[in-house]
C-alpha cells in the first residue's frame, strides 16, 4: 500500500511499477487532510498513524509505504512502533544530490513540515559535509502538481516563484542539484527545468533529483522472494468526499487503477 496526503505519491507509483510489475496496489490519498504541509507535526503523527492503523486493519497489506517526505520525516517512527506490517518511508534525496554535486551547492524544495525537521539536517550533516544545501518550502507545487493529474494546466509563475527562491538564497552561487523533498513535485520536474533554463537562466546542466527509484528499489528488497499474481486494477481509495478524486479519472487509468473509492 502507498499512502500520501494526495496524489504526489503517484511518483513514487511510477517507480516502483518498473521495479515490481506484478505486485498488486492499493493506493491510499489522505484528500480530506491535505496539505500536510502547513500541520503542526503533532497533528501530522496523530492523523498519519491514526489512519494507517485503520487501513492497515482494512485491507491487511504485506508492506506501507508512506509516500510522503513530510509524513515520513515526522511520523516514520510512531507508525513503526504500532503496526507490525513492514513500513517503508521517504526522505528527501540529499546523499545523491550531495555527492553528484559538482559546485558544492545544493537546493532543496520541500514543504514547510519537511524543509524545518531535525531528519533533515541530520541528512545534510551526514551526507553533505563539505556542501551547500540551501532549502527553501514551495507548498505552491502540491497544488501544481494535484492540477497537472487532473488534466489542468500548471501555472509557471508558481514555479518561477520557487526557484527564484532557491536563487535568493544562493546569492547567485550555481546550484547544479535541486532535491525534490515532496512526492508531488517530481510530477512537475519536466516543466521545472523548462522555467529553470528558458526564463530564469539557469544552466540546462542543472539536474532536479527525486527518490523515487531508491524508494522503489527498497520496496522490492523488503518483498524479495514473496510471489505476486496481479489480476486486476489497482486500487485508489480516498479519505473526504469522493467529489475531491474528480478529474483524475484519466491519470489513474493510465496506471492500471480503478475509479477512485471512498475510505
Amino acid at each position: 500500500m502507498l499512502f500520501d496526503s494526495g496524489v504526489g505519491g503517484l511518483s513514487v507509483y511510477d517507480a516502483l511499477r518498473v521495479a515490481l510489475p506484478d505486485a498488486p496496489v492499493i493506493y491510499a490519498a489522505d484528500f480530506a487532510g491535505i496539505p500536510y504541509g502547513t500541520k503542526s507535526e503533532a497533528e501530522i503523527a496523530a492523523r498519519v498513524a491514526g489512519l494507517l492503523g485503520r487501513m492497515s486493519e482494512r485491507f491487511d497489506p504485506r508492506l506501507i509505504c508512506i509516500a510522503c517526505n513530510t509524513a515520513s520525516t515526522i511520523a516514520l517512527g510512531t507508525v513503526r512502533e504500532v503496526l507490525e506490517v513492514p513500513i517503508v518511508g521517504t526522505v528527501p534525496a540529499i546523499k545523491p544530490a550531495a555527492l553528484a554535486s559538482k559546485s558544492g551547492v545544493i537546493g532543496l524544495l520541500g514543504t514547510q513540515a519537511t524543509i524545518r525537521q531535525q531528519y533533515v539536517d541530520d541528512l545534510e550533516r551526514e551526507f553533505a559535509v563539505g556542501k551547500t544545501l540551501h532549502r527553501h518550502a514551495a507548498p505552491g507545487l502540491v497544488d501544481e502538481a494535484e492540477r497537472k493529474l487532473r488534466g489542468q494546466a500548471v501555472n509557471r509563475a508558481v514555479l518561477a516563484e520557487a526557484l527564484q527562491g532557491l536563487s535568493e538564497d544562493s546569492k547567485g552561487i550555481w546550484i547544479d542539484h535541486v532535491v525534490l523533498g515532496c512526492t508531488h513535485f517530481p510530477l512537475l520536474a519536466e516543466e521545472l527545468m523548462d522555467v529553470a533554463v528558458s526564463e530564469l537562466g539557469w544552466s540546462p546542466d542543472t539536474r532536479f533529483v527525486d527518490g523515487a527509484i531508491g524508494i522503489a528499489r527498497r520496496i522490492a528488497d523488503r518483498l524479495d522472494g514473496q510471489e505476486f499474481a496481479k489480476t486486476g486494477d489497482n486500487h485508489f481509495v480516498i479519505t473526504g468526499p469522493i467529489e475531491r478524486a474528480a478529474g483524475l479519472d484519466a491519470a489513474l487509468s493510465a496506471r492500471g487503477f480503478a475509479p477512485a473509492l471512498p475510505f
